[in-house]
């Protein structure tokens, strides 16, 4: 097996989705991952399939370390190597802090933090293999700034970042490199959860200094280029793609 491996969790829909089928087109075989959505990861592994590439499907909460480990474990046996990890699931209760029940920490940590860690450790294994790789979290501007109803994504996201500079830190020895994207407001399905989208994108339109409200694509070319080797020697970093969104707040 020659061709590169990329495995993008959540990716049956949005910018997990977008991103598979980027990598697909740029010639890199995929593993398409979901937790509950089958019907759409199975149109992602399609489209991938009809631009000539391969696509492993694995269900996997990978707020569950014991799934972590199957999912590689299905990685290793099907393609013997991984090249590129880009840790795209996420979930959240959205509610007040002083709302919120223990059980919706636990599930939004998890599935956004705990995630990345234990992704990452068995994504290394593989990487290092191969000689490197490239990692690539996720992450919000609720990670530095409070938004409303957003406290355990927040945490979590603010999670995210901090344990990218550490991996970026400690695999850089293994030639692999891990940074994180956050993006502004998304019109994706996940804002659909949001009980105050349409506020939320009436700001992005209105008040983004670039002119427009960011787009799935322009977080799929941040990715894209975090994993190029022209981004080398940029480790450990957050990339806000906003439009500029969060420097005038």
């Amino acid at each position: 097996m020659t061709n590169k491996v990329a495995l993008v969790t959540g990716s049956s829909r949005g910018v997990g989705k977008a991103i598979a089928i980027e990598l697909a087109k740029e010639g890199y075989d995929l593993v398409i991952n979901y937790a509950r959505s089958k019907s759409a990861a199975l149109e992602t592994v399609e489209e991938i399939e009809r631009i000539g590439r391969k696509a492993l499907l694995v269900k996997a909460n990978v707020g569950d370390v014991d799934k972590i480990k199957h999912m590689f474990e299905e990685i290793e046996n099907t393609y013997g190597r991984l090249d590129v990890f880009i840790s795209n699931a996420a979930s959240g209760v959205l509610r007040p802090a002083m709302e919120l029940e223990e059980t919706h920490w636990n599930w939004t940590m998890n599935i956004n933090s705990k995630a990345l860690l234990f992704c990452a450790q068995e994504a290394a294994k593989l990487m290092e293999k191969g000689g490197g790789g490239k990692i690539v979290s996720l992450s919000s501007l609720g990670s530095i700034r409070v938004l409303e109803n957003y406290t355990t994504v927040g945490v979590s996201k603010a999670a995210v970042e901090a344990l990218t500079r550490y991996l970026a830190v400690e695999l850089s020895p293994k030639n692999i490199v891990v940074n994180a994207v956050s993006g502004g407001a998304l019109d994706t399905d996940a804002l659909k959860h949001f009980p105050n989208r349409e506020e939320m994108l009436e700001d992005a339109r209105k008040n983004t200094p670039a002119g427009r409200m960011v787009e799935i694509d322009d977080m799929v070319k941040a990715v894209k280029f975090l994993i190029s080797e022209d981004a080398s020697m940029i480790r450990g970093q957050t990339i806000i793609v906003d439009g500029g969104r969060s420097l005038t707040l």
